[in-house]
């Protein structure tokens, strides 16, 4: 079963989580917190990594942007699931596919490991990103050529509305493609949930 959990922000829905997934103690996650490198988030990662271990698990942290083939394809194939956090979007595909941890990535889910994507780790696995250039800049993926996303789920997720910083870019996405794609809108403590083909807000 494909199991898919994205998050605007994940300290806000740590109940949601826990819901999702109960018995969180004792079990590992790949945490890649490589797309707040672009938007230098000085403490970010030290944060998420302490939420992640106050949870009960075990953190096996992947920066893509610097780790070898080898360490990106053992943390994520022994990791029982992986959280892939916020920052550029475009800076993280950039840097997924550079590195080929995308196509891992796509393989460990779709083999039924739990992928939790919060901001532009949700926005990732969109069909394509190009969407969320109205809420982050692609000039800091020089490199990214082009948007395909991951394709973990067939919809856009918009995160943040209603954020005080974020929530204007939400918006201007809701408005210009509102008509053309099939965006899924949460707040700063929704949750969309994929468990196969049924998707809910949570």
């Amino acid at each position: 079963m494909k199991r898919i959990l994205l998050v605007s922000m994940m300290h806000n829905v740590t109940d949601l989580f826990q819901s999702v997934e109960p018995n969180l103690k004792g079990k590992t996650v790949t945490y890649i917190p490589t797309a707040a490198i672009a938007e230098e988030i000085e403490g970010m990662a030290q944060e998420e990594t302490k939420m992640l271990e106050q949870l009960g698990l075990a953190v096996d942290e992947l920066e893509v942007s610097t780790a070898s083939s080898e360490s990106i394809e053992e943390s994520l194939t022994k990791s029982d699931m992986i959280f892939v956090g916020g920052g550029n979007t475009f800076f993280l595909l950039q840097e997924l596919k550079k590195s080929g941890a995308d196509q891992i990535l796509i393989r460990e889910v779709n083999k039924g490991k739990l992928y939790v994507g919060e901001s532009a780790g949700a926005v990732v696995a969109a069909p394509d990103i190009g969407y969320s250039a109205q809420m982050d800049c692609p000039g800091k993926a020089p490199e990214l050529t082009e948007y395909s996303g991951l394709g973990l789920v067939d919809f856009y997720v918009v995160p943040h509305l209603g954020n005080e910083d974020m929530g204007e870019g939400a918006e201007r996405i809701i408005e210009k493609y509102s008509g053309t794609l099939d965006l899924k809108v949460i707040t700063d403590y929704q949750a969309i949930l994929v468990e196969d083909d049924e998707i809910k807000i949570l």
